[in-house]
């Protein structure tokens, strides 16, 4: 039985991912966010895919980057799925950012913001709590990790069982072999497989990288 993380969303969260969805299918006709030939069925497919993060919660108040964030996949649908939280999403494309900007504000979400330059610069501002990095097939599993290795700070707040650990939680496709061994000796890394919750086809051979920095 596939693994339906629609059905957690209140109908106002359903109403927003709805119209993101348009959204996002709408700049896409002008701006490259995702593959030209998408349709609404392949927009609904990239959000599915990113709300697969929710499999576990981030602890309310947890400060959580999104690496090249592109059209908002996955910072704009675990914005909406997580109003507790706080979401940066960094991208160097100017053009991108504008539109994702312009989506933001169109839908109202005060727990979203922008960062606009190369993931390499990004800072984060001094006293925040960047405890969690998030991506969607941006960058190999070794940049991902200096990047928020270099930004991390210990999360203060309460942590219950069912919360991910602190650290890089990514989406990615195909033979991640060399990739999880550049950072094997620094982190403890579980590999989640998207298709034992979701059978079809589309999640085959996806997976989710949960990688927390080694007590």
């Amino acid at each position: 039985m596939s693994w339906d993380p629609f059905r957690a969303l209140s109908d106002e969260q359903r109403r927003l991912l709805n119209a993101y969805q348009a959204m996002l299918l709408d700049f896409n006709r002008r701006i490259n966010l995702i593959s030209r030939d998408a349709d609404a069925e392949a927009v609904r497919m990239h959000c599915l895919h990113c709300l697969f993060l929710t499999h576990r919660r981030f602890p309310p108040g947890a400060m959580v980057v999104d690496w090249g964030t592109g059209g908002g996949l996955p910072a704009v649908p675990l914005a909406i799925a997580c109003p507790d939280i706080r979401v940066v999403a960094v991208d160097k494309v100017g053009k991108k950012v504008q539109a994702l900007r312009a989506m933001i504000r169109r839908l109202g979400l005060a727990n979203i913001t922008v960062w606009h330059g190369p993931a390499e610069t990004f800072a984060a501002k001094p006293h925040a709590e960047c405890a969690y990095s998030v991506s969607r097939a941006t960058a190999p599993l070794r940049d991902l990790w200096g990047w928020h290795d270099r930004i991390a700070r210990p999360f203060a707040g309460p942590m219950t069982a069912d919360t991910w650990r602190p650290g890089v939680i990514c989406l990615k496709g195909g033979d991640l072999t060399d990739e999880i061994a550049s950072i094997a000796g620094e982190a403890d890394i579980e590999r989640i497989e998207l298709a034992d919750m979701d059978p079809r086809p589309w999640f085959r051979d996806k997976a989710m990288l949960a990688c927390a920095a080694r007590a």
